[in-house]
């Protein structure tokens, strides 16, 4: 199964979204996908989806799922990353209208240099990355490779632990 999720920023993520219900509808993609949709507009026509869901079931979709292809936000990596999940990341552009900058580009960047994530920069390399994902095997963390990724790893732990306790 892959799972699509775009968090819950306010503005719509169209171009990852319209894209996945591309790919399914050639048959490229013959998994099935969940997507997350969010404050997208477009509606998924060939893919279950929902907008928003738990934090408990987010987890256990990510859990559940093979290949989970999100957006650059630290939450949305960051959890399937604790599953070690194989995770494809196309960051949110603000020449799209997705972000009012263009700070998810920075975080994407380093995770893909650390081997993390699979990133896409350009939505039309997404199918040959979701390919790339079959074989793809993250680097599980052994020991903290950044400061900052060790304290926002810590912080969504005890967010986590608030949310269920």
């Amino acid at each position: 199964m892959i799972f699509v999720t775009v968090g819950t920023h306010k503005q719509g993520f169209e171009r990852l979204i319209k894209a996945i219900d591309d790919l399914v509808n050639t048959n490229k993609i013959k998994d099935e996908v969940i997507i997350q949709t969010g404050y997208t507009s477009y509606v998924p026509k060939r893919c279950k989806w929902f907008k928003f869901v738990p934090q408990n079931e987010f987890g256990d979709l990510c859990r559940k799922s093979d290949i989970i292809i999100t957006h650059g936000g630290v939450g949305s990596i960051m959890t399937p990353l604790k599953f070690n999940k194989t995770t494809i990341v196309v960051p949110r552009l603000k020449k799209f209208n997705e972000h009012a900058d263009d700070h998810q580009l920075q975080i994407v960047k380093e995770l893909e240099k650390m081997g993390k994530i699979i990133a896409v920069y350009d939505i039309d390399n997404l199918y040959s990355a979701i390919s790339k994902a079959k074989q793809f095997s993250i680097k599980v963390k052994k020991q903290p490779t950044s400061k900052i990724f060790e304290i926002i790893d810590e912080q969504l732990d005890a967010w986590n632990k608030e949310l269920n306790p």
